[in-house]
């Protein structure tokens, strides 16, 4: 823009949008100068401390960071209580220079508050005094960047003037383009800008009322800058800048954590990150500080950028109340996953906001309340109620369900229904996880069983077979599964589950010291019985190895009824059939070998030991089936609920 014949047409408002971008940069470049007159008090301070790291910043906002980087690694206390650095008095002199900028910029669009804001400087200066040598006080530097308790400052003058200059540029906008307030664009400039608010109003929906996302854009001398306001927080703002062969991202935020988080919420693209810097007396947050990012994106072609500003706008509304979710969120299950569940829910555009709305803390405990009044304990966290796993995937659903209902217009009560009947199908879930320990354990008595049936055909075969390994090793998986049980019957009372999974655990217990016992037995048969005997106690212990099998089988498939998968009771229920099946069979073979033994002429020895053993395995299989009727039961009643 010519603006001296502007001027001289008396049409100086035609200069406002540019004067207010002039503004906008030299705040940007005053938040940059105070960082470097902060820097090198603490390097002088402590010379052995980080040394200058604010590069990225300085290039974002058209500084030269060799000068500035000269100041801070050469500053140094020669005498007590003043900085001295090459370049002290010309930083002064800027930040004074770029402060008045702003107070112009302001004065031109708003006479009153620019007379103000004038009048404040002049006070400000005149208190500070002259101050233009390459020595400081670091008491003047502290007036310079601290907000003050009481009384006008420096900082408390620049946050106003910014908050002025933002009203300022929304309200003078040249035009709206796709949702942003633009001015000074260049051709090819809009097609970035309308890259940007694509993605910002791809998700602007998910932030339910909320105030925030106002988005300005102008072209600058640092290029096409955009800068959006987020939510509230004053210090809660990401400034853009597009240049021929970069994107430059700075981003603020009185929270780290998420900071952190924006900086990962671009995996798709390698953003070159520094900084997490703490700005110290920012007068911003519960401790007067903030943090400032700075991420460099080298890319010279159109289409990736525009790929970039898109991903950017969509990510914002992500970070609307964000901590005020990780708190909420971190009541319940560790921080680590909170953090977790709401990176997936970025993911997948369905954001926490949502989850806020409905109540946050206040609807999982009505839900809970609802749900299961007597599985999880007031104030219990969900991951020690539902287990880690299932804690965080019920979480995720509930921002999933949340989001849904409210773009759906749906009511409250029927989120509130979806979100208890989620909470009711992980609770079975828990359960179904319980029945794993059933497949566990029906799987350890098979592999007894499976030792003894080797035992009795290695016997008829005339094979060396080691007895004492296999005594051994039935001890060694029945002291496994006792401890199995111990653990299950925790969880059952941890998860307040169905008692009826404990008397399943039980029965497959005794099941299992039966077999121990039948191993042990095994070891005290003679080397030779007749083959009458031996024929009939491996149709027993192939009875015995069959139950368990269908006891695992029909265990594995309870475990999926939850999920109403109507084949799984019928495979559950067929299972339980096979194993009543064995347990007859092994009924009619131990009964052969009584009548076999008593009928026959034994010696003593083998005619005990033969008896103790298929009795041994006939009350495996007794306890079995037994384990399969509990589990008729039980898949019955939860088919009819």
């Amino acid at each position: 823009m010519k603006s001296e014949i502007i001027e001289q047409l008396g049409q100086t408002e035609l200069m406002l949008p540019a004067i207010l971008g002039r503004g906008l940069a030299a705040n940007d470049r005053v938040k940059v100068r105070l960082s470097v007159l902060q820097a090198a008090a603490r390097h002088a301070r402590d010379p052995s401390g980080p040394q200058f790291n604010l590069a990225d910043e300085c290039h974002a906002v058209g500084i030269d960071p060799g000068p500035m980087e000269a100041l801070v690694n050469r500053s140094s206390l020669p005498s007590g209580g003043r900085v001295a650095a090459p370049g002290l008095g010309s930083l002064e002199r800027a930040i004074w220079d770029d402060v008045a900028v702003m107070t112009d910029a302001v004065a031109a669009g708003d006479a009153a508050a620019g007379e103000a804001s004038q009048s404040r400087l002049s006070m400000i200066k005149a208190a500070a005094g002259n101050g233009t040598s390459d020595e400081i006080d670091l008491g003047r530097i502290a007036k310079f960047t601290a907000l003050g308790e009481s009384g006008d400052s420096l900082h408390r003058l620049i946050m106003d003037l910014h908050k002025t200059l933002n009203r300022l540029s929304a309200g003078n906008a040249e035009e709206i383009l796709a949702g942003a307030h633009v001015h000074g664009l260049l051709a090819q400039d809009r097609p970035l800008v309308e890259a940007f608010m694509r993605g910002v109003e791809s998700t602007r929906k998910l932030k339910f009322g909320h105030p925030g996302l106002d988005t300005t854009a102008a072209r600058t001398s640092a290029g096409l800058t955009i800068q959006n306001d987020i939510g509230e927080t004053d210090a809660h703002v990401v400034v853009v800048i597009v240049e021929p062969s970069a994107v430059t991202v700075t981003y603020t935020d009185i929270h780290l954590p998420r900071a952190k988080f924006f900086a990962g919420l671009f995996p798709k693209f390698d953003i070159q990150w520094s900084g997490f810097e703490r700005q110290n007396s920012a007068g911003l947050g519960e401790d007067g500080a903030f943090y400032l990012i700075t991420g460099r994106f080298p890319c010279a072609d159109d289409a990736l950028r525009a790929s970039l500003l898109e991903a950017l706008g969509a990510s914002l509304v992500f970070l609307i109340d964000w901590n005020k979710a990780r708190k909420v969120l971190r009541a319940l299950v560790p921080r680590s996953d909170a953090i977790r569940i709401l990176e997936w829910g970025a993911r997948h555009r369905f954001g926490h906001r949502g989850f806020l709305e409905l109540g946050g803390s206040e609807l999982i405990a009505s839900v809970v309340r609802r749900a299961a009044p007597t599985r999880i304990g007031f104030g219990e966290r969900l991951d020690q109620a539902l287990g880690r796993d299932a804690a965080v995937d019920f979480l995720k659903s509930v921002l999933r369900i949340s989001a849904e209902a409210l773009l759906a217009g749906g009511s409250v009560r029927l989120a509130r229904d979806r979100i208890e009947a989620e909470l009711a199908r992980h609770l079975q879930r828990v359960e179904a996880g319980l029945f794993k320990v059933l497949v566990r354990q029906a799987g350890l008595a098979r592999e007894i069983a499976t030792g003894i049936a080797g035992f009795i055909a290695a016997h008829r075969a005339e094979r060396p077979f080691d007895r004492a390994g296999l005594a051994a090793q039935a001890r060694h998986i029945e002291e496994k599964a006792d401890r199995i049980a111990v653990e299950a019957r925790s969880e059952v009372a941890r998860f307040g589950a169905d008692r009826a999974i404990e008397r399943l655990v039980n029965r497959l217990e005794d099941a299992i010291d039966e077999l121990e016992q039948a191993a042990f037995v095994a070891t005290l048969v003679p080397n030779r019985i007749p083959e009458t005997l031996a024929e009939t106690l491996g149709m027993l212990c192939a009875a015995a190895v069959s139950a368990a099998e269908a006891a695992a089988t029909a265990a594995s498939a309870a475990a999926d009824i939850p999920e109403n998968h109507r084949v799984d009771s019928e495979d559950a229920l067929a299972a339980v059939g096979r194993l009543v099946e064995a347990e007859h069979s092994a009924d009619a073979a131990e009964r052969s070998v009584t009548t076999i033994v008593l009928q026959g002429e034994f010696e003593l020895k083998c005619a005990l030991s033969v008896l103790e053993l298929s009795r041994a395995l006939e009350r495996a299989t007794d306890r079995l089936a037994g384990f399969g009727h509990l589990l008729r039961e039980y898949v019955i009643a939860d088919l009819a609920a």
